[in-house]
């Protein structure tokens, strides 16, 4: 098992880890910052450091089981296994990740009760798709999503009983994709009194930290489905 502790802390950006299994398919650790790319969030890239060498983490992705495999750049020295390493994110990358999958749980906010039919997190620009009858103002949703984020509201997150999820399936804004259960636990992100729901994922710490949102453009994908891409201004 890999601990992730970026469940804990998005914004830490490096950790002291040790080796546990080394190969061109995947390098684990027993824990790290470094995001599993899943939920439509990409995975993580930076540098593992140990004495005598060093390797470029090209991606991040689930393993077997709860492990996470740090995939080295083609070609690369591999730490060998039980060697304890230096990770560190290229929080050039990771951060505006955070701010486009914080303002995606905005957009849900901005569309109270439509339910979510996919997404996709991206460096340029993100979207998600929603059950929609009739497509939004793309200006009203503009607008709604940018006097959110002047909100300055906290994001956290918590940890409760995955049994919520009977008692209170509204927290679920996703159709196709469910909280995955069996570890007993599920982790809720809430931003401020405004949002509660399942996520996975890294997020800002306060709403202020996204900047200007962009709607780009809002589409038609099928008789009720409406896609809503967004991109964001650099701080």
């Amino acid at each position: 098992m890999t601990d992730r502790l970026f469940l804990d802390d998005s914004d830490a950006r490096g950790m002291e880890t040790t080796v546990i299994e080394s190969t061109p398919d995947g390098i684990v650790l027993d824990r790290t910052v470094f995001y599993a790319r899943s939920g439509g969030q990409p995975g993580d890239t930076g540098t593992l450091y140990w004495a005598g060498g060093e390797v470029t983490v090209a991606d991040t992705i689930k393993g077997d089981g709860q492990t996470i495999r740090h995939m080295p750049a083609a070609d690369s020295l591999l730490p060998p296994a039980g060697t304890p390493v230096v990770g560190t994110l290229d929080w050039s990358r990771r951060h505006p990740l955070m701010r486009m999958h914080t303002t995606l749980h905005l957009l849900c906010v901005a569309l109270p009760g439509a339910s979510v039919t996919g997404g996709q997190i991206g460096l340029d620009k993100s979207r998600l798709d929603f059950d929609l009858p009739e497509p939004p103002s793309r200006e009203a949703i503009e607008a709604a999503l940018n006097g959110l984020v002047a909100g300055d509201h906290e994001v956290s997150a918590e940890w409760v009983d995955e049994s919520v999820l009977d008692t209170n399936p509204a927290l679920v804004r996703t159709l196709s994709v469910q909280p995955p259960r069996g570890t007993g636990r599920l982790r809720l992100v809430r931003i401020g009194d405004i949002d509660l729901q399942p996520c996975g994922g890294t997020h800002v710490r306060r709403t202020s930290e996204i900047g200007v949102v962009r709607v780009l453009k809002i589409e038609n994908k099928g008789r009720q489905n409406r896609r809503i891409s967004i991109a964001l201004e650099t701080p």
